[in-house]
C-alpha cells in the first residue's frame, strides 16, 4: 500500500502485488482492479489469489473519496482514467488490462475508452450501463440511492443519512458467497465506515450523469459477465452494453446474483491472458 500525490494535490491510495519475477510472478501481464461501491480499494483475497495463481501483477486503488484517496468534487466516471494513468505511470507499467465489478465496471470501461494505447483488454462484472435507457431501473431490488442521485448531491446525501441495506437485494447464492469465499468483501465494506460515505455518493452521482466518454469508442476486447439473478444491477445492463460495445462478448451465469457472479473472476483472468 502506498499513496501517490497528484499534481492537483490529491492523494490516491494504491496497492501493487509486485513486478514480474517477484514472489512467483512470471507473467508480463498487469491487471488493474476497479472496486465496487462501496469498498476501500484494498485488493480482496480471492482476487489476489486468482491473480497470483496466474502470475498476474495485480494493481488496485481507492477511487477519489474511498479508502484514503482524496475526494474529487464533481467527478465523473471518466475521471478514473486520468487517475489510473497517474498510477501506472508512477509504477512504470506501460500496458495493462482492467477489470471492475459492480460500480467498478463503468470505471474499467472508462480506462479502456480513454487510454486506448495502454489498455489491452477490459472486463466488467455485474457492471452498470450508462443511464438513459427507459428500463434502466427495472429489476433493481433497491433503487432509492440512484433515484436520489438523479436529484443532485444534496438529495443523495440526505438519502444516505437514513439508508439501510435491503436484504432482498441479494440472493441465497450471494449470501452463501459472502459467508464463504467472499467473506473478505464483507470485511472491506465494513472498513469503508472509517472513511465516510463520500466515495459512494460520488459514485452514484457519476453513474446517473453523463459518463464523460462513449463506450462505443472502445477498441480493446471487452468481456461482460453477469448473473442472471442479479437484483442489484440487473443483467439487462450488460446486454445493453453488449449492443453498443464494438468488440465485446457476454457471459450470463445462470443462478448467480450480484456477489456469487464474482466466482467468474479466475476464468475472466484466463480470458484476459488469452488476449494479452
Amino acid at each position: 500500500m502506498a499513496d501517490l500525490v497528484l499534481e492537483d494535490g490529491r492523494a490516491l491510495r494504491y496497492y501493487d502485488s509486485g513486478e514480474p519475477g517477484d514472489s512467483g510472478l512470471d507473467s508480463e501481464v498487469a491487471l488493474l482492479w476497479h472496486h465496487g461501491s462501496p469498498q476501500t480499494g484494498a485488493p480482496l483475497e480471492p482476487v489476489v489469489r486468482a491473480a497470483r495463481a496466474r502470475g498476474i501483477r495485480l494493481l488496485s486503488y481507492g477511487r477519489a473519496g474511498y479508502g484514503g484517496s482524496t475526494a474529487l468534487d464533481g467527478r465523473d466516471v471518466a475521471s478514473a482514467a486520468s487517475d489510473v494513468r497517474a498510477i501506472v505511470d508512477a509504477l512504470g507499467v506501460e500496458r495493462f488490462a482492467v477489470m471492475g465489478a459492480s460500480g467498478g465496471g463503468p470505471h474499467a470501461l472508462a480506462c479502456a475508452a480513454l487510454l486506448p494505447e495502454r489498455v489491452v483488454a477490459a472486463v466488467s462484472i455485474a457492471g452498470l450501463a450508462p443511464y438513459g435507457h427507459a428500463d434502466w431501473f427495472a429489476g433493481m431490488a433497491d433503487d432509492g440511492a440512484l433515484r436520489a442521485a438523479l436529484q443532485g448531491r444534496e438529495a443523495r446525501e440526505r438519502f444516505e443519512e437514513t439508508a439501510e441495506f435491503d436484504e432482498d437485494s441479494f440472493t441465497a447464492a450471494d449470501y452463501a458467497a459472502l459467508a464463504g469465499g467472499w467473506s473478505s468483501l464483507n470485511d472491506d465494506v465494513r472498513a469503508t465506515d472509517a472513511f465516510g460515505s463520500g466515495g459512494l455518493v460520488a459514485d452514484d452521482l457519476a453513474f446517473v450523469a453523463p459518463w464523460g466518454f462513449s463506450p462505443d469508442t472502445i477498441t480493446a476486447p471487452v468481456l461482460l459477465a453477469h448473473g442472471s439473478e442479479d437484483r442489484v444491477v440487473p443483467s439487462a445492463h450488460s446486454r445493453w452494453l453488449l449492443d453498443i460495445l464494438p468488440a465485446a462478448e457476454l457471459w450470463v451465469r445462470p443462478r448467480d446474483g450480484h456477489i456469487s457472479v464474482l466466482d467468474a473472476i479466475p476464468v475472466a483472468m484466463d480470458w484476459v491472458l488469452d488476449r494479452t
